[in-house]
């Protein structure tokens, strides 16, 4: 397993801390969560949207937070009374709590969150300034085709 140390690299660049820190972590195995099963998925040009399974939680048993281009979604199942009696033969629905991480890029933002039929929907945006927006510069043809020269007036003050 091959390890890169980036400690030099913090003592002499500034600002740039997250970006090792990412490539710090590419080359730890992330610990293999599967639960709960979701989907990405770009519904525009500049709009995204996440899709978790969460049968069987309701809206009060999640949160969603937002901070810091890290998206976490949490679920935590409260314990029911009747549950406690009843003796299941199969148990397939998991009554686990979980904590999903995502990492967003940067301008992207949090919409709308919404639970429909056992599936959270996350909507994302991608917003970017127009200051970092392309765009384009008008050539103007004549300015390169006539060269331009130029000639010295003399100082009426200075002649004599």
């Amino acid at each position: 397993m091959r390890h890169i140390d980036f400690s030099p690299l913090y003592r002499s660049t500034v600002g740039f801390d997250r970006l090792f820190s990412m490539l710090d972590g590419v080359g730890q195995p992330e610990q293999a969560q599967t639960y709960p099963p979701y989907n990405i998925e770009r519904t525009g040009e500049n709009t995204y949207r996440i899709t978790m399974a969460v049968a069987g939680f309701d809206e009060k048993e999640l949160s969603i937070e937002a901070h810091a281009h890290m998206l976490t979604v949490k679920g935590e199942k409260s314990e029911d009374e009747t549950a406690e009696k009843t003796e299941y033969l199969y148990r397939g629905i998991a009554k686990r709590a979980f904590e999903r991480r995502f990492q967003l890029a940067d301008h992207v933002e949090v919409r709308a969150a919404s639970l429909k039929n056992g599936l959270l929907h996350i909507d994302l945006l991608r917003n970017i300034p127009e200051t970092l927006k392309p765009r384009r510069i008008a050539i103007a043809a004549d300015a390169v085709s006539t060269p331009k020269t130029i000639e010295a007036q003399p100082d009426p003050q200075k002649v004599n």
